[in-house]
């Protein structure tokens, strides 16, 4: 009977979907666990800090309480949270203000801090402690979730007058573990600090070790402002969304799409009325249905587009990256290439910079073959191979650029992904999913700083050849100065003048060489990769 199968039908929380599905928000296996406790809560103390205009002071603690049983806690010194958001931004899945703004931020879902909440709660039992400085108050918290309802349970503890800002988060996790690995809190502090020069970052280990990441630029990066979504970007169901959002704003459906959305002109409402000629863009945009806007969303794709604003997207920077290297790893050869801002999916703008650091303090510290992985300035330290970061690093014939053996080589390649909206694979924001524009961006940029890497080794080879056969070669020249000069009866320190100049000579088109080399691989690259593009179209 129907009535005895839907008996057991029951409406449950997203909390206690992720509480169920925890492995969704990357909290599965001990170490990787506690990494990305770490993880959410640098990333929205990185974010609050720069949206403020403030320097990143940022402290990390891990401290072991018992067996499998820490203690974390993060301190930032950002504007703080104001009493009547405290509960939601720490204690209730999906609230935030990041989820429906259309810009770069390191966060997206509104997840990360409450699902830190939510694995101290039940994992431990207990609530965690927040700590609020603004406004001139400090004020402490006690924080859990209710899991059925989503709801933020809230205990204030004390309120008292303080000079700093800030805030504070302190949570116990159990079935976890620490150890100094590639996936470790450790590891994704480091890679933080060489993607986000600007701040600085105290780590203190449970071992009770201090390790500070002090920053290297003395300034904020410029601030990512928000954009309106472009038409291309747009499906029948976002349409109709906006309409029912926004749509009481304006009386007309032409006014409504030039106010919501990018790049849509009086010249281009013009000519969707062409294309669209049975859509009456003078009704309210409310009155709009679903076949109406499927027409509208269809019109898009028959006219052409400018662009997506690309000014809104804040990468590292080529000279951040150098700083960070070389405060890091100082390599022997760093090459850095930021490539121009692109778009995917048709509307959504993208960029991809890519640092190669070859030897020096990388081999001293024994890397080999490392791919780093970061979107909008975040380490990226699991699920790599999912990744279309990684994927797209490994696909490339490294052999051209004379390193026989990635895996073997002591090489570092970071590549960050920078977007106003990263299409990530899961909610725990781990890996980059493979759209086939972003690997041909990322391949392209990889390829263009390979290039530096290969002429870079190609140098220093010939240079040890060509040392090599004029010490062999100028051991002769003061015998054969000697003979000839009894030949032809001329002075012995002008024939060796001679040679010596000959011989110099000789070797000086070395570098001539390199350039050309160099300029046959990049024609060779862009060769393959128009191939590639071909047989992608066909």
């Amino acid at each position: 009977m129907a009535v005895d199968i839907f008996r057991g039908f029951k409406e449950h929380s997203v909390a206690e979907f992720f509480k169920k599905n925890r492995q969704m928000l990357g909290f599965t296996g001990k170490i990787r666990s506690l990494t990305m406790v770490i993880h959410e809560l640098v990333t929205n103390s990185l974010d609050a800090c720069e949206e403020a205009n403030i320097l990143p002071e940022i402290y990390v603690e891990v401290k072991e309480l018992g067996e499998e049983h820490y203690q974390v806690t993060v301190k930032d010194n950002g504007p703080g949270i104001p009493e009547n958001y405290i509960g939601k931004a720490l204690g209730m899945m999906l609230a935030g203000t990041k989820f429906n703004r259309y810009m770069q931020q390191r966060g997206q879902q509104g997840i990360g801090g409450s699902g830190c909440t939510m694995l101290s709660y039940i994992t431990t039992g207990q609530p965690v402690r927040a700590i609020s400085c603004n406004s001139g108050l400090r004020k402490e918290y006690e924080i859990s979730i209710d899991l059925k309802k989503n709801k933020p349970i809230v205990n204030k503890l004390l309120e008292e007058q303080t000079e700093e800002h800030g805030l504070t988060f302190i949570g116990q996790y159990k079935d976890m573990k620490y150890e100094k690995s590639n996936k470790s809190p450790f590891e994704y502090i480091r890679r933080t600090a060489l993607a986000n020069p600007h701040a600085a970052l105290t780590f203190k280990e449970p071992t009770g070790e201090v390790v500070v990441f002090p920053r290297s630029v003395e300034a904020n990066p410029p601030k990512p402002y928000e954009i309106k979504p472009h038409p291309l970007g747009i499906t029948t169901h976002d349409l109709l969304e906006f309409a029912q959002h926004y749509g009481g704003e304006y009386r007309k459906t032409s006014t409504f799409l030039q106010e919501v959305f990018s790049r849509i002109t009086p010249n281009k409402i013009a000519e969707l009325k062409e294309v669209a000629p049975d859509i009456d863009f003078e009704k309210p945009p409310t009155e709009l249905i679903w076949e109406d806007a499927e027409k509208i969303t269809k019109a898009f794709q028959k006219i052409k587009w400018i662009a997506p604003p690309m000014d809104s997207l804040v990468p590292i920077g080529k000279n951040q990256i150098e700083a960070s290297f070389k405060n890091i790893f100082n390599p022997e050869i760093l090459v850095v290439t930021e490539r121009s801002p692109k778009v995917y999916r048709g509307g959504i703008p993208f960029m991809v910079e890519v640092g190669i650091a070859y030897g020096g303090g990388v081999k001293d510290a024994g890397k080999t073959g490392e791919i780093m992985r970061f979107a909008n300035k975040v380490p990226l330290l699991f699920d790599s191979s999912g990744c279309a970061i990684t994927e797209t690093v490994k696909s490339i014939e490294w052999g051209r650029y004379n390193l026989k053996n990635f895996e073997e080589e002591p090489i570092v390649v970071l590549v960050n992904f920078v977007s106003v909206y990263v299409p990530y694979t899961s909610a725990g924001k781990l890996a980059i999913s493979m759209e086939d524009d972003i690997e041909d961006e990322i391949r392209y940029a990889v390829m263009e700083a390979a290039r530096g890497i290969q002429k870079y080794i190609s140098g220093k080879r010939r240079a040890t050849e060509i040392a090599t056969k004029k010490k062999v070669i100028s051991r002769y020249v003061p015998q054969l100065a000697n003979d000839l000069s009894v030949l032809t009866k001329k002075p012995k320190e002008e024939i060796e003048k001679k040679l010596i100049e000959i011989i110099e000579k000789k070797y000086s088109g070395a570098n001539e060489s390199e350039e050309e080399e160099d300029e046959l691989l990049q024609l060779e690259d862009n060769k393959n990769n128009e191939r590639e593009i071909e047989g992608e179209n066909e």
